[in-house]
Formats: structure tokens, C-alpha cells, sequence
């Protein structure tokens, strides 16, 4: 039983990975071609719009993303129950939704910068209707990661298609917005409409809506405060600066999230099995995950951390062209966010919201989000895109320490398992061994290659030469499946 819950957890730490890459990878296989065709400006007026309507998003769905998980989790095992749960969260998002869109229309025809760019943000909109009807919080709840990722990849592949098909001139930018949002929402019809094998769709009646409305409040504040200091910077910018300074620090975060993609996946995964262990009392298991996610997101995260600080230039120059050059400082000031959000996904996600202390989450991310909108508003009109990078910096590391503070005790053994010493001898010889290639002067492609094969090639070879433990138990592990077939 152990070894099967071992594998699937596994496999939905596999499956999540691609589906969380892919969600970020899209736009980074097609922001080399969009980027030279929109240039700064266009594509930082749909960044601009995504980020504005992220908000009317916000609170169509409350805390309800986070929570559905969590409450879908525990009662997995009860159809009955799991149904009875699944119709009182899906309506009460169903009228938040309907609620939302009233503001937004009356907001979009009031406020000048929204009013200018109104198809735009028509059709960025369609981002809470497809939130609305996916119910992902449910699937996630039964880790159907695998059913997820494949309808996900599917349709952002008919995206990346249109994509090219579609964009050949700078005024296309509302085509590219459409693209990305049916690339990142369009599974949710297919979530919809097999919702049917997982719940009965005949109405429960004697709905118990009030003992949702706490928890979701709770979850949707702690929304709130991420999506704040997560949003406020391209917010920001766009109104006290341009959409060309958006554009600019948009190709610096692009990378980020690609990368923060690979070093937060498992704790997205780790939210309903830690929840389903605390629910069943296995607190020895719910430790053992916590510490080995600590150790992944310090392995993964601090060669990615060096390599992306090293080769901003390389990475910048050949996703979007040298009109981005100012996009190379922010993208290093950012990379250490990183290390951050990594860690505090795991203190906060798996950890906090599991054990039911989502309030101290939601203290953590009030912090990190006062200090944001106050570095912000000094920062930005002074420095634009750098200054909004800083903001964005110090308010993870915020998060981070007011989360440590409150898990000190609990954390601490895990972190003092991290073996900091072997990480960073690896990354000073991945260092030596690939910073030469700068010199080559082979191009921004070829440099990014021949470099990172080098880097992480030296970084995971020292560690496995130095017997880091998580690293060779997973190179144990995957030894042992190829030996086992054969």
C-alpha cells in the first residue's frame, strides 16, 4: 500500500511538473517570434490587461482554487459526500463569477487606460467564465494530474499553432491575448463535461453553504495579498510608467515563471496528500514529505538561481530580441525569488494550509504585499522595471521570513538536512565549467546550450560523486526501474 501511494505520489509530482511547465513553456516557445512582431509595447498592453483583469479573477473565484483542493481531498473516499461538497463550492463560484462581471463591465467603461484597450480586455476577460465552469479544484483534489496534463498539452498545442497562423502584425496583440487565454483555459470545457465521473449532477438539495464561507474567506484573502504583490508590479508600471516598461519587465518575468514552474510543482502536488495525511492523523508521514520538498526546492532552486543570473543577457537577447534589453537587470534582481517562493510554497501550501494555520499564510503575504506597493511606489517612478524587480524581491523574502518564524520549530530539522555545503561546491564548478562559453561569442542559442549542458551537467555530477542523499536516492530509484524492465 505504501509503495503504491509512494508511486502515484510520484507520478502526480511527474504529471504536475509537465502540466505547470507547460502552462509557462507555451508562451516561452512562442514569445521569440510574438515579441519581435508585437515589440515592448504590444506585448506589454496585454500583460497590462492579463494582470488588471487577474484581479476581477480574484474575486470571482475567492479563495475557492486553494480551499476546493483541501475539502475535495478529505472526502474523496464518499461520492455522496464528495458531491454534496463539490455543488456547494461550484455555486457559490457560479455567482461570485456572475457578480465579477457586473463590476467589470462597469468598470471597464469608466476607467480611461481599460476603455482604450476594450476588446482586449473583453477577451481577457473570458478568463473568469472558463475559470468558473473548469472546476480544476476539484480534479486536483482527486490528483487526476495525469487526465489534467493531457487535456492541458493538447489544447496548447492547437494554441502554439494558431499562434504562428494567426500574429504577423504589431496591431495583432488582441489575437495573442485570445491565444494565450484559450492555450491556458480552453481544457476547462473538458474538465466540465467530464465532471460527471467524479460527482452526480443531479442537485444535492439542502445545500450547507455557510460552512464553506469561512474557510474560502480566509483562502481568498490570502489570495488577495499574493495576487497583489504578484500582480502590483506590472499593475503598477503600467499606469505610473508605460506599456513598453511593462513590456520590458514582462520578458524578465517570463523567464522567472518558467523556472519557478519545475521548483514549486511538488508542493502544488503535495497539497491533497498532505491534507488526506493530517485529516488520518499520519503525522510521521506528512514530516517526511516536508523535509524531502525542502531539500528539492534548495537542489533545484540554487543552480537555477546562478545559471539564469549568469546567462541573463544570452537568455533575454534570444527569447526576445535586443528591442528587450532592459529587460536583462530585472530578470537577475528577480532570480533569487526562486529560493524563495520555492520554500515558502512548501511552508505555506503543504505545511500551514494542511495543519488549518492558512491564517498565518495570509499574515505572511499581507507583509510581503505592504512592502511591495510601498517599494513600488518609491521605486518605479525612479527606475521603472528595476525598481518594480526590487519590490517584487523584498516582498518574497518577507513571506519567507514570516513564515520560518511561525513554522521555526518544525522546519528547523529540515533545513538543517539541506546539504548546503555539496549544493554549493556544485554550483562554483558548474560555474567554471560553462562561464568561458560567454567568450565563444556563438550566439544567444548556442551559448544557452553548449552553457547549461556544462552547468547543470557539472552540478549533478559533483552531487552524485558526493553521494548528496536525495540525489542518489532518486538516481537509485530511476537505476532500478530501467534495471527492473529489462
Amino acid at each position: 500500500m505504501k509503495d503504491k501511494m509512494t508511486s502515484s505520489l510520484k507520478l502526480n509530482f511527474i504529471m504536475n511538473a509537465i502540466l505547470t511547465m507547460s502552462s509557462f513553456i507555451f508562451p516561452l516557445i512562442t514569445f521569440p517570434y510574438v515579441s519581435r512582431i508585437l515589440m515592448p509595447e504590444g506585448t506589454g498592453t496585454v500583460s497590462f490587461a492579463t494582470s488588471v483583469v487577474t484581479y476581477f479573477a480574484l474575486f470571482a473565484q475567492l479563495g475557492i482554487p486553494t480551499y476546493g483542493i483541501r475539502a475535495c481531498a478529505k472526502v474523496r473516499d464518499d461520492r455522496e459526500a464528495l458531491t454534496q461538497t463539490a455543488q456547494e463550492i461550484f455555486l457559490i463560484n457560479c455567482v461570485m463569477s456572475i457578480l465579477t462581471y457586473a463590476v467589470f463591465f462597469a468598470v471597464l467603461f469608466r476607467v480611461p487606460k481599460m476603455q482604450a484597450e476594450k476588446p482586449l480586455f473583453l477577451v481577457i476577460s473570458l478568463t473568469i467564465f472558463f475559470n468558473m465552469i473548469g472546476m480544476d479544484w476539484l480534479y486536483k483534489g482527486l490528483e487526476r494530474y495525469t487526465y489534467i496534463t493531457v487535456t492541458s498539452i493538447i489544447f496548447k498545442f492547437i494554441a502554439l499553432l494558431a499562434m504562428f497562423a494567426l500574429i504577423h502584425e504589431k496591431s495583432d496583440y488582441v489575437i495573442y491575448g485570445g491565444i494565450s487565454i484559450f492555450a491556458a483555459s480552453a481544457s476547462n470545457v473538458c474538465n466540465l463535461m467530464n465532471v460527471h465521473k467524479y460527482i452526480n449532477l443531479k442537485p444535492m438539495g439542502h445545500y450547507q453553504f455557510g460552512r464553506h464561507m469561512q474557510p474560502i474567506m480566509v483562502f481568498f484573502a490570502m489570495s488577495c495579498a499574493t495576487t497583489i504583490y504578484t500582480n502590483l508590479d506590472t499593475v503598477m508600471l503600467g499606469f505610473m510608467k508605460s506599456n513598453t516598461d511593462v513590456g520590458y519587465y514582462n520578458a524578465a518575468v517570463k523567464i522567472k515563471n518558467v523556472l519557478l514552474a519545475v521548483v514549486t510543482s511538488l508542493g502544488t502536488v503535495l497539497l491533497p496528500r498532505a491534507s488526506y495525511y493530517v485529516e488520518h492523523h499520519e503525522m510521521e508521514k506528512f514530516h517526511e514529505i516536508t523535509r524531502k520538498a525542502i531539500r528539492f526546492v534548495f537542489l533545484i532552486a540554487v543552480p537555477l538561481m546562478v545559471y539564469f543570473m549568469l546567462f541573463a543577457s544570452e537568455s533575454v537577447l534570444f527569447l526576445s530580441g535586443e528591442a528587450y534589453i532592459p529587460a536583462i537587470l530585472p530578470m537577475q534582481i528577480i532570480m533569487p525569488t526562486l529560493v524563495l517562493i520555492g520554500l515558502t510554497n512548501i511552508m505555506g501550501i503543504q505545511m500551514l494550509v494542511p495543519l488549518g494555520q492558512e491564517k498565518k499564510v495570509l499574515y505572511s503575504e499581507i507583509a510581503g504585499a505592504a512592502v511591495d506597493l510601498i517599494l513600488n511606489a518609491i521605486l518605479i517612478p525612479r527606475v521603472a522595471s528595476v525598481g518594480a524587480a526590487i519590490g517584487t524581491l523584498a516582498a518574497e523574502a518577507v513571506v519567507w521570513l514570516v513564515q520560518f518564524a511561525a513554522l521555526k520549530k518544525m522546519v528547523r530539522p529540515a533545513y538543517k538536512e539541506v546539504s548546503y555545503g555539496k549544493i554549493t561546491v556544485g554550483v562554483l564548478i558548474g560555474v567554471i565549467a560553462s562561464l568561458w562559453v560567454k567568450n565563444l561569442h556563438i550566439g544567444s542559442f548556442l551559448t544557452l546550450l553548449l552553457s547549461a549542458v556544462l552547468f547543470f551537467g557539472a552540478y549533478g555530477g559533483l552531487l552524485t560523486l558526493l553521494r548528496e542523499p536525495l540525489v542518489w536516492e532518486i538516481e537509485q530509484q530511476m537505476l532500478g526501474k530501467i534495471f527492473h524492465s529489462s
